[in-house]
C-alpha cells in the first residue's frame, strides 16, 4: 500500500516548517528515508523534525559518524547519513536494527544506497529542485510504504 503527497516548498523557511510538522507527528519506531542531491535542502528539513520532536541541540549531518543520536527530545532520534558506507556490512557494525526498530524516530539520508535492508514500512521522503520555479524552490514528496 502506498500512499504519496507532493509539497512545494518556496524557501528554507517552508522546508523546516514542513520537517517540524513530520516530527511533531512521529511515532516511536517510525523510519523516514531521505533522498535528494547535494545542497537541496536535507539537513533543513532535519533540522526541522529534530525541532518537532522538541531537540534543542545543532543538528548537522553525520557523514563522517554515520549515525548521531539526540536523547533530548520527546523520544529518541536517529540520524543516519550512509553517504560513505562502502559496504551493507558497515551497517551491521554500527548495530543498525536497535536503531530501525528501535523506539525513536529514525531518519536515514541517502537511504537509496541500503536498499536491501531499509525496514519495509517507512516514510520515504524526496526533495528535488526545479530551477524553473526559482532559485529556493523544493517539490517534496512523501511517499508512505508498508
Amino acid at each position: 500500500m502506498e500512499n504519496t503527497k507532493q509539497i512545494e516548498s518556496f524557501s528554507a523557511e517552508d522546508t523546516h516548517a514542513l520537517g517540524k510538522k513530520l516530527g511533531e507527528n512521529a511515532k516511536p519506531g517510525d523510519v523516514y528515508t531521505l533522498l535528494g542531491d547535494l545542497g537541496v535542502g536535507k539537513t533543513v528539513l532535519t533540522q526541522g523534525i529534530a525541532d518537532g520532536l522538541g531537540i534543542k541541540e545543532a543538528i548537522c549531518s553525520p557523514t563522517f559518524t554515520i549515525v548521531q543520536v539526540y536523547d533530548e527530545g520527546r523520544m529518541p532520534f536517529y540520524h543516519f547519513d550512509v553517504y560513505r558506507i562502502g559496504d551493507i556490512e558497515e551497517m551491521d557494525e554500527i548495530g543498525y536494527e536497535d536503531y530501525f526498530y528501535g523506539d525513536g524516530l529514525t531518519m536515514i539520508e541517502w537511504a537509496n544506497l541500503i536498499e536491501e535492508i531499509l525496514p519495509s514500512k517507512r516514510k520515504e521522503i524526496t526533495i528535488e529542485k526545479d530551477l524553473e520555479k526559482g532559485f529556493d524552490y523544493r517539490r517534496i514528496t512523501i511517499k508512505e510504504v508498508s
